[in-house]
Protein backbone atom coordinates (compact mmCIF):
# COMPACT_ATOMS: atom_id res chain seq x y z
CA UNK A 1 0.00 0.00 0.00
CA UNK A 2 1.39 3.67 -0.87
CA UNK A 3 2.10 5.83 2.57
CA UNK A 4 -0.07 8.87 2.83
CA UNK A 5 3.60 10.53 2.64
CA UNK A 6 2.91 9.73 -1.19
CA UNK A 7 -0.51 10.67 -2.12
CA UNK A 8 -2.59 13.39 -2.76
CA UNK A 9 -5.49 15.09 -0.52
CA UNK A 10 -8.23 15.25 -2.64
CA UNK A 11 -9.87 19.04 -2.62
CA UNK A 12 -13.41 19.58 -1.54
CA UNK A 13 -14.06 17.55 1.16
CA UNK A 14 -15.11 18.16 5.07
CA UNK A 15 -14.16 16.41 7.97
CA UNK A 16 -17.19 14.58 9.54
CA UNK A 17 -17.29 13.13 13.49
CA UNK A 18 -16.13 9.59 14.08
CA UNK A 19 -13.47 9.98 11.21
CA UNK A 20 -15.61 10.30 8.33
CA UNK A 21 -15.72 12.74 5.51
CA UNK A 22 -17.77 14.09 3.40
CA UNK A 23 -16.45 14.53 -0.49
CA UNK A 24 -17.45 17.29 -2.25
CA UNK A 25 -16.67 16.87 -5.73
CA UNK A 26 -19.68 15.35 -7.40
CA UNK A 27 -23.43 15.79 -6.43
CA UNK A 28 -23.35 12.10 -4.67
CA UNK A 29 -21.24 13.73 -1.74
CA UNK A 30 -20.14 10.22 -0.69
CA UNK A 31 -19.52 9.97 3.25
CA UNK A 32 -16.69 8.29 3.28
CA UNK A 33 -15.61 6.10 6.74
CA UNK A 34 -12.15 5.38 7.92
CA UNK A 35 -10.75 2.76 5.33
CA UNK A 36 -13.56 3.39 2.45
CA UNK A 37 -13.46 4.99 -0.60
CA UNK A 38 -16.85 6.80 -2.23
CA UNK A 39 -18.82 5.92 -5.02
CA UNK A 40 -16.18 6.53 -8.03
CA UNK A 41 -13.43 4.17 -5.47
CA UNK A 42 -10.82 6.60 -6.17
CA UNK A 43 -10.74 8.73 -3.38
CA UNK A 44 -10.77 7.15 -0.36
CA UNK A 45 -10.93 7.99 3.59
CA UNK A 46 -7.28 6.91 5.54
CA UNK A 47 -7.17 8.46 8.99
CA UNK A 48 -9.90 11.21 8.36
CA UNK A 49 -7.94 12.47 5.45
CA UNK A 50 -9.76 11.92 1.90
CA UNK A 51 -6.78 11.35 -0.39
CA UNK A 52 -7.20 10.80 -4.69
CA UNK A 53 -5.74 7.82 -5.57
CA UNK A 54 -5.97 7.96 -8.71
CA UNK A 55 -3.40 11.20 -8.54
CA UNK A 56 -0.98 10.93 -11.21
CA UNK A 57 -1.79 7.83 -12.55
CA UNK A 58 -2.37 7.70 -16.29
CA UNK A 59 -4.15 5.08 -17.43
CA UNK A 60 -4.60 6.62 -21.24
CA UNK A 61 -2.80 9.34 -23.02
CA UNK A 62 -3.28 9.69 -27.12
CA UNK A 63 -3.13 12.90 -29.36
CA UNK A 64 -6.55 12.94 -30.71
CA UNK A 65 -8.32 15.15 -33.56
CA UNK A 66 -10.28 17.34 -31.89
CA UNK A 67 -13.31 16.51 -33.20
CA UNK A 68 -13.57 13.00 -31.59
CA UNK A 69 -14.31 14.92 -27.96
CA UNK A 70 -16.13 15.49 -30.20
CA UNK A 71 -15.66 19.43 -30.13
CA UNK A 72 -16.88 20.84 -33.95
CA UNK A 73 -16.77 24.48 -33.20
CA UNK A 74 -13.30 24.81 -30.83
CA UNK A 75 -9.80 24.75 -32.47
CA UNK A 76 -11.18 22.80 -35.94
CA UNK A 77 -8.92 20.57 -37.48
CA UNK A 78 -6.15 20.38 -34.62
CA UNK A 79 -5.23 17.52 -32.22
CA UNK A 80 -5.73 17.51 -28.35
CA UNK A 81 -3.26 15.58 -26.34
CA UNK A 82 -5.84 13.79 -24.51
CA UNK A 83 -5.10 11.74 -21.02
CA UNK A 84 -7.23 9.89 -18.15
CA UNK A 85 -7.04 8.29 -15.24
CA UNK A 86 -9.43 5.00 -13.89
CA UNK A 87 -12.50 5.56 -12.50
CA UNK A 88 -15.73 7.43 -12.92
CA UNK A 89 -19.16 8.60 -10.68
CA UNK A 90 -21.62 6.83 -12.91
CA UNK A 91 -21.89 3.58 -14.51
CA UNK A 92 -23.96 4.05 -17.95
CA UNK A 93 -24.32 0.88 -18.52
CA UNK A 94 -23.51 1.34 -22.19
CA UNK A 95 -20.08 3.02 -21.70
CA UNK A 96 -17.92 2.31 -24.36
CA UNK A 97 -15.05 2.58 -21.85
CA UNK A 98 -15.99 0.80 -18.85
CA UNK A 99 -12.48 -1.48 -18.81
CA UNK A 100 -10.94 1.93 -17.45
CA UNK A 101 -14.18 3.90 -16.16
CA UNK A 102 -14.74 1.19 -13.87
CA UNK A 103 -11.64 0.10 -13.08
CA UNK A 104 -11.45 0.52 -9.83
CA UNK A 105 -15.19 -0.52 -8.30
CA UNK A 106 -15.32 -2.10 -6.11
CA UNK A 107 -12.35 -0.98 -4.07
CA UNK A 108 -10.02 -2.49 -6.29
CA UNK A 109 -6.36 -1.38 -6.80
CA UNK A 110 -5.46 2.09 -8.80
CA UNK A 111 -3.10 1.55 -11.54
CA UNK A 112 -1.68 3.92 -14.68
CA UNK A 113 1.31 5.49 -15.39
CA UNK A 114 3.05 7.55 -13.35
CA UNK A 115 3.23 10.62 -15.14
CA UNK A 116 3.26 13.96 -13.59
CA UNK A 117 1.31 17.56 -14.47
CA UNK A 118 4.48 18.96 -16.04
CA UNK A 119 5.41 16.08 -18.15
CA UNK A 120 1.88 16.06 -19.69
CA UNK A 121 2.73 19.54 -20.56
CA UNK A 122 5.45 18.97 -22.25
CA UNK A 123 4.25 15.94 -23.96
CA UNK A 124 1.78 18.21 -25.49
CA UNK A 125 3.98 21.24 -26.73
CA UNK A 126 6.49 18.61 -28.24
CA UNK A 127 3.97 17.31 -30.08
CA UNK A 128 2.56 20.70 -31.06
CA UNK A 129 -0.80 19.90 -29.92
CA UNK A 130 -2.65 23.42 -28.99
CA UNK A 131 -4.79 21.88 -26.29
CA UNK A 132 -4.73 19.18 -23.67
CA UNK A 133 -8.11 17.72 -23.01
CA UNK A 134 -9.02 15.38 -19.84
CA UNK A 135 -11.29 12.77 -21.19
CA UNK A 136 -11.86 8.87 -21.73
CA UNK A 137 -13.21 8.27 -18.27
CA UNK A 138 -14.57 11.39 -16.07
CA UNK A 139 -12.19 14.38 -15.23
CA UNK A 140 -14.35 14.95 -12.13
CA UNK A 141 -13.17 12.38 -10.25
CA UNK A 142 -9.55 13.18 -11.20
CA UNK A 143 -9.97 16.63 -10.27
CA UNK A 144 -6.71 17.49 -8.96
CA UNK A 145 -4.50 16.02 -11.19
CA UNK A 146 -6.58 17.42 -14.51
CA UNK A 147 -6.43 20.88 -11.97
CA UNK A 148 -2.91 20.92 -11.65
CA UNK A 149 -2.40 19.92 -15.30
CA UNK A 150 -4.99 22.87 -16.16
CA UNK A 151 -2.83 25.39 -14.27
CA UNK A 152 0.42 24.78 -15.95
CA UNK A 153 -0.73 24.30 -19.07
CA UNK A 154 -2.76 27.49 -19.53
CA UNK A 155 0.72 29.24 -18.12
CA UNK A 156 2.47 27.44 -21.23
CA UNK A 157 -0.29 28.90 -23.83
CA UNK A 158 -2.17 25.46 -23.74
CA UNK A 159 -6.11 25.39 -24.07
CA UNK A 160 -7.79 23.06 -21.72
CA UNK A 161 -10.58 20.74 -22.99
CA UNK A 162 -12.64 19.04 -20.74
CA UNK A 163 -15.27 15.83 -21.87
CA UNK A 164 -17.40 15.02 -19.03
CA UNK A 165 -20.49 13.65 -17.96
CA UNK A 166 -21.35 16.61 -16.10
CA UNK A 167 -22.06 15.03 -12.55
CA UNK A 168 -20.42 17.70 -10.72
CA UNK A 169 -20.93 20.70 -7.75
CA UNK A 170 -21.14 23.98 -8.27
CA UNK A 171 -17.50 23.97 -6.10
CA UNK A 172 -16.12 21.54 -8.16
CA UNK A 173 -16.99 23.92 -11.73
CA UNK A 174 -16.19 27.33 -9.72
CA UNK A 175 -12.41 25.35 -9.58
CA UNK A 176 -11.82 24.51 -13.05
CA UNK A 177 -13.90 27.24 -14.97
CA UNK A 178 -10.72 29.58 -14.31
CA UNK A 179 -8.62 27.54 -16.29
CA UNK A 180 -11.25 25.99 -18.58
CA UNK A 181 -11.14 26.91 -22.52
CA UNK A 182 -13.50 24.71 -23.96
CA UNK A 183 -15.96 21.26 -22.66
CA UNK A 184 -18.38 18.68 -24.01
CA UNK A 185 -20.75 17.55 -22.03
CA UNK A 186 -22.72 14.42 -22.44
CA UNK A 187 -26.33 14.67 -22.00
CA UNK A 188 -28.54 11.47 -21.66
CA UNK A 189 -31.60 12.83 -20.95
CA UNK A 190 -33.47 15.86 -19.28
CA UNK A 191 -35.34 13.75 -15.92
CA UNK A 192 -34.50 10.57 -13.79
CA UNK A 193 -36.12 8.42 -16.25
CA UNK A 194 -32.45 7.33 -17.94
CA UNK A 195 -29.99 8.54 -15.25
CA UNK A 196 -31.50 6.60 -12.58
CA UNK A 197 -31.95 3.43 -14.35
CA UNK A 198 -29.25 3.44 -16.00
CA UNK A 199 -26.31 5.92 -14.96
CA UNK A 200 -26.46 5.75 -11.15
CA UNK A 201 -26.87 9.38 -10.96
CA UNK A 202 -29.95 12.06 -11.71
CA UNK A 203 -30.91 14.79 -14.40
CA UNK A 204 -30.80 18.16 -12.35
CA UNK A 205 -26.97 18.31 -11.62
CA UNK A 206 -25.67 17.46 -15.35
CA UNK A 207 -28.58 20.29 -16.20
CA UNK A 208 -27.44 22.67 -13.86
CA UNK A 209 -23.86 22.05 -15.21
CA UNK A 210 -24.61 22.90 -18.61
CA UNK A 211 -26.50 25.91 -17.41
CA UNK A 212 -23.70 26.95 -15.49
CA UNK A 213 -20.56 26.06 -17.73
CA UNK A 214 -22.44 28.19 -20.33
CA UNK A 215 -23.12 31.11 -18.33
CA UNK A 216 -19.56 31.22 -17.03
CA UNK A 217 -18.71 31.90 -21.04
CA UNK A 218 -16.75 28.59 -21.40
CA UNK A 219 -16.99 27.09 -25.20
CA UNK A 220 -20.07 24.57 -24.70
CA UNK A 221 -20.99 21.65 -27.06
CA UNK A 222 -23.28 19.03 -25.65
CA UNK A 223 -23.15 15.06 -26.67
CA UNK A 224 -25.80 12.61 -26.58
CA UNK A 225 -25.68 9.14 -27.32
CA UNK A 226 -29.08 7.81 -28.54
CA UNK A 227 -29.44 4.46 -27.06
CA UNK A 228 -32.15 2.59 -28.58
CA UNK A 229 -35.01 1.80 -25.70
CA UNK A 230 -33.26 3.96 -23.58
CA UNK A 231 -33.45 7.70 -24.95
CA UNK A 232 -34.80 7.63 -28.14
CA UNK A 233 -38.45 8.37 -28.01
CA UNK A 234 -39.40 11.62 -29.82
CA UNK A 235 -40.72 12.69 -26.84
CA UNK A 236 -37.29 12.74 -24.98
CA UNK A 237 -35.62 13.93 -28.11
CA UNK A 238 -37.69 16.34 -27.70
CA UNK A 239 -37.21 17.72 -24.56
CA UNK A 240 -33.52 17.72 -24.81
CA UNK A 241 -33.92 19.60 -27.95
CA UNK A 242 -35.74 22.12 -26.20
CA UNK A 243 -33.91 22.30 -23.39
CA UNK A 244 -30.82 23.53 -24.70
CA UNK A 245 -32.61 25.62 -27.28
CA UNK A 246 -34.08 27.23 -24.49
CA UNK A 247 -32.85 27.25 -20.81
CA UNK A 248 -29.17 27.11 -22.75
CA UNK A 249 -28.62 28.94 -26.41
CA UNK A 250 -29.42 28.42 -29.62
CA UNK A 251 -26.11 28.93 -30.84
CA UNK A 252 -24.44 25.85 -29.00
CA UNK A 253 -23.93 22.83 -31.00
CA UNK A 254 -26.14 19.80 -30.39
CA UNK A 255 -23.83 16.00 -31.54
CA UNK A 256 -26.36 13.45 -31.61
CA UNK A 257 -24.34 10.38 -31.72
CA UNK A 258 -24.73 6.84 -32.93
CA UNK A 259 -24.93 3.84 -29.90
CA UNK A 260 -23.07 0.62 -30.43
CA UNK A 261 -23.22 -2.44 -28.14
CA UNK A 262 -21.35 -1.72 -25.17
CA UNK A 263 -20.60 -2.95 -21.43
CA UNK A 264 -23.32 -4.38 -20.08
CA UNK A 265 -25.47 -3.82 -23.12
CA UNK A 266 -24.25 -5.85 -25.74
CA UNK A 267 -27.86 -7.42 -26.95
CA UNK A 268 -28.84 -3.82 -27.59
CA UNK A 269 -29.02 -2.40 -31.46
CA UNK A 270 -27.00 0.32 -33.01
CA UNK A 271 -29.26 3.18 -33.26
CA UNK A 272 -30.49 3.61 -36.99
CA UNK A 273 -29.75 6.26 -39.14
CA UNK A 274 -33.27 7.32 -39.29
CA UNK A 275 -33.35 8.11 -35.52
CA UNK A 276 -30.32 10.18 -35.92
CA UNK A 277 -31.94 12.17 -38.44
CA UNK A 278 -34.76 12.46 -36.25
CA UNK A 279 -33.03 13.53 -33.71
CA UNK A 280 -31.48 16.55 -35.99
CA UNK A 281 -34.34 17.14 -37.44
CA UNK A 282 -35.94 17.88 -34.28
CA UNK A 283 -32.70 20.30 -32.90
CA UNK A 284 -33.61 22.32 -36.14
CA UNK A 285 -37.15 22.34 -35.83
CA UNK A 286 -36.29 23.82 -32.02
CA UNK A 287 -34.30 26.47 -33.69
CA UNK A 288 -30.49 25.03 -33.02
CA UNK A 289 -27.90 25.97 -35.27
CA UNK A 290 -25.09 23.39 -34.90
CA UNK A 291 -26.46 19.71 -35.08
CA UNK A 292 -24.37 17.85 -35.88
CA UNK A 293 -24.65 13.70 -36.17
CA UNK A 294 -22.04 11.21 -35.12
CA UNK A 295 -20.33 7.42 -34.62
CA UNK A 296 -21.34 6.92 -38.25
Amino acid sequence: MIGVDDMKEAMLYEKLADGRVRCGVCPHRCVIAEGKRGICAVRENRGGTLYALNYGKAIAVAIDPIEKKPLNHFLPGTTAYSFATIGCNLRCLWCQNWAISQASKPDRPIYGEDISPEEHVRRALTACCPSIAYTYTEPIIFVEYALDTMKLAREAGLKNIWKTAGYATKETLDAIIPYLDAVNVDLKGTDNEVYKEYCGGTAQPVLDTIKYLHAAGVHLEIATLVVPGVNDRIDQLERMARFIAEEVGKEVPWHVNRFFPGWKMMDTASTSMETLETAAALGKKFGLLHVHIGNV
